[in-house]
């Protein structure tokens, strides 16, 4: 861009699809108030579920998992295509199993998440859940005391946190203090005080050490290591292994870096010793982030001695993500001819700016120092891989603006 002054990213006229850019426009003319929301493209996001199902071994599936977005037209997107969902609350167990039976099917549910309570607990078990993870024995006991009072039986793996890092680039959460799981130096008392619960049935392990892992090949390794590590220990307590739950992890880069290969990924996952049980894999980020997108109004441009800012209908209060680091989306802008005749129309050209939010607080910041062509009030600033942990992350809450609203590209279904 000539004449435009230096910046790590830029602000650009959006690289959307049309479909989204109609949508958006389609709904600034029928929304009086500034637009703040998230839009969701279900049938991408199913597809791509499908891609990644289709591409593994009758022996690995794939539970979504629901904190990455809980939006209930996406679940219904996607309880078709994969085994299952992943859970960490019986809030988003009861929409998973709203999902499933909107679909005409019954919901297979994997529970996660440290602390579980009691009530926690009964609730899990109300719903049926095939398999929880349990992380310590505190939670082993509770459960245990719960499945003997109601006469039942009750499936689970232990999660396992790692004495130490095994390979650097695929085993990242290990070797360091938790509150997730049990150690593995420990593993044998876990195991021991399950052995005389005569409801509770130990039937594999859980594992979360990966997170946003672009490498497909070092990603196969994590899960041969998850089921080599399950067959040793399963064989020394004398646990019959059934399931290996081997988490997330799988990731999403910037668009100017190489993506998660799934071609690798379902060609070496062909090659792994599979131990002769289930695998489990909990993706949610990879699943949905591209699905999504964030858009938002400009309020206000302004400038204070000297520098530019971009006000925006939202800020942390819609979309944490970008705030905190690892958002891998770009930023572009969606012009928008609609504005009030009475006021004047503020806007820059050519300039770095400073993208905030609303919010009476320092920390509402959504990016800095970005390049801009021409940016005015009115326009829609949109963040493009906001399907994952966008909604669902953000501080709702802080000082009563209303929240985002969210949205499907079908408007049937949103």
């Amino acid at each position: 861009m000539r004449g435009l002054p230096q910046a790590q990213h830029a602000i650009r006229p959006a690289p959307l699809p049309h479909a989204v850019i109609d949508r958006l426009i389609e709904l600034r003319q029928f929304y009086e108030l500034p637009v703040g929301l998230f839009l969701y493209d279900t049938v991408a996001i199913a597809e791509k579920a499908e891609r990644l199902v289709g591409s593994l071994p009758e022996w690995a599936q794939i539970f979504y998992a629901v904190k990455a977005n809980s939006f209930p037209p996406i679940l219904r997107a996607l309880a078709p295509v994969v085994a299952g969902f992943d859970v960490a609350s019986l809030h988003e167990a009861d929409l998973a199993a709203q999902a499933a039976c909107a679909t005409g099917r019954s919901a297979r549910l994997v529970s996660s998440g440290p602390g579980k309570t009691v009530s926690h607990l009964q609730g899990l078990l109300a719903l049926d859940v095939e398999l929880i993870n349990i992380e310590s024995t505190l939670e082993l006991q509770r459960l245990a005391r719960l499945t003997e009072a109601q006469g039942r039986r009750a499936q689970v793996a232990i999660r396992v946190n790692p004495s130490r890092q095994r390979r650097a680039g695929f085993l990242t959460f290990g070797g360091r203090p938790t509150p997730f799981g049990v150690d593995e130096d420990t593993i044998g008392s876990v195991l021991a005080a399950a052995d005389k619960m005569a409801n509770v049935v130990v039937t594999g392990f859980h594992f979360h050490e990966v997170c946003n892992n672009l490498d497909a090949a070092s990603h196969v390794a994590y899960v041969q290591w998850c089921l080599d590590w399950s067959a040793e220990t399963a064989a020394r307590y004398g646990i019959e292994l059934r399931v290996v739950d081997v988490g997330g992890g799988i990731g999403i880069g910037p668009d100017d870096e190489p993506s998660f290969d799934l071609g690798v990924f379902a060609h070496k996952l062909q090659e792994v010793r599979s131990a002769g049980c289930q695998i489990v894999l909990e993706p949610g980020r990879y699943l949905v982030a591209e699905g999504g997108y964030y858009a938002t109004e400009v309020t206000d441009v302004k400038q204070t001695l000297g520098k530019w800012f971009v006000v925006l209908r939202g800020g942390i209060n819609h979309f944490l993500r970008p705030a905190v680091g690892d958002y891998a989306g770009a930023i572009g802008v969606v012009p928008m001819n609609r504005w009030n005749g009475a006021h004047t129309r503020p806007g820059v050209s050519d300039a770095l700016v400073t993208v905030v939010g609303e919010l009476c607080s320092p920390h509402d910041v959504l990016a800095r120092d970005l390049a801009v062509e021409e940016i005015r009030a009115g326009d829609l600033v949109v963040f493009s891989k906001a399907g994952s942990y966008g909604w669902e992350l953000a501080l709702q809450g802080f000082l009563g603006h209303p929240p985002a609203l969210r949205i499907t590209l079908d408007p049937l279904d949103g």
